[in-house]
């Protein structure tokens, strides 16, 4: 509860300190009046309104969503190294919104979600087909491997399509991760496909609590496993999906911040579920923060800032693993 309720306190502060700084700092008594007394003639409360503020929520959303997935990933998988980057899972989402916008330009946000949801479970697909029929079997290390080859195959189609169509910018901000072209079409997309992938984690939390402990012991105690993997599976697509759709490839949340939720509440995933997404969300908020300050006014993308966390913590991750085999 401290974790949750701590979090929850913090993600406010984050997201007021994302509204109030930026290429022009706006004082608190403005962001209060932009929110509750909105005037459109005043061009701080419209940056605030149509810019600032659904930015900030945006980046809560997809940091909450893609720890969350990753979260799901590793208890479905017993995989340390387990998250949506890792795997493949948002190099597929990616590559599927390259092709969308290669090859359908006036295709809508909603359709650039729905191609995201189709890619990211091709990846899905493709990584577990490369690891289950390697030699030795679906081990934990396999599985990276497999998703990092997968990830690495489809940005370099993807590279190959933006140079062939001349998009090579706008896949550019996909593989690089961003919340500069947020708005609030964004947020409900977010809010609907995300919100349905949260909840869907939420219920399923127990079964991946029991089948985090072994796949035989979760068959002797009854439970319906290809069931609850399947459920999982979606979970991860919808997730993925929503988040790669609005803010592009953000890398390492869904590998570092379960790996932290654990260490704080345990092993039970009816806590670390909501925990992990409210810990996924305030690293992002901050990380946009941070993206925005480093080199101001210009942005750095905010892929960087979650890789500079997540890379050190995934070869340590990945030594630990090695050293076990």
């Amino acid at each position: 509860m401290f974790v949750l309720v701590g979090g929850s306190i913090a993600i406010v502060f984050a997201i007021v300190l994302s509204v109030v700084y930026g290429a022009a700092d706006i004082n608190l008594s403005t962001v209060s009046a932009a929110v509750f007394a909105f005037n459109s003639e005043l061009t701080s409360h419209q940056i605030i309104q149509e810019i600032r503020l659904p930015r900030a929520i945006a980046a809560a959303l997809v940091g909450a969503f893609f720890a969350v997935s990753g979260a799901v990933m590793q208890g479905l998988t017993r995989n340390p190294l387990a998250s949506p980057s890792i795997m493949g899972v948002t190099d597929g989402a990616a590559f599927a919104l390259v092709v969308t916008l290669a090859f359908l330009p006036s295709a809508t946000i909603v359709s650039q979600s729905f191609s995201a949801f189709i890619g990211a479970g091709f990846a899905v697909l493709l990584v577990f087909m490369i690891g289950t029929f390697s030699k030795g079997g679906l081990t934990p290390v396999k599985l990276a491997l497999a998703g990092v080859a997968v990830g690495a195959l489809l940005r370099s189609i993807s590279t190959a399509i933006g140079l062939h169509t001349q998009v090579a910018k706008n896949i550019s901000f996909w593989y690089a991760g961003g919340l500069a072209s947020t708005n609030w079409t964004s947020v409900y997309i977010l809010l609907i496909a995300g919100g349905a992938g949260l909840l869907l984690a939420m219920l399923i939390s127990r079964s991946i609590t029991i089948l985090s402990l072994g796949e035989e012991v979760s068959k002797g105690l009854g439970q319906n496993t290809l069931l609850v993997k399947a459920l999982g599976i979606i979970v991860i697509l919808l997730l993925t999906g929503a988040a790669v759709s609005v803010a592009g490839a953000v890398g390492f949340i869904g590998l570092v911040i379960p790996h932290i939720t654990r260490f704080l509440v345990g092993s039970d995933y009816r806590w670390i579920i909501p925990s992990s997404a409210v810990l996924g969300g305030l690293l992002l908020v901050l990380s946009d923060v941070t993206a925005r300050m480093v080199n101001a006014p210009f942005e750095t993308p905010v892929g960087a800032i979650t890789a500079a966390i997540g890379v050190p913590f995934f070869l340590y991750l990945a030594r630990g693993e090695r050293r076990g085999l």
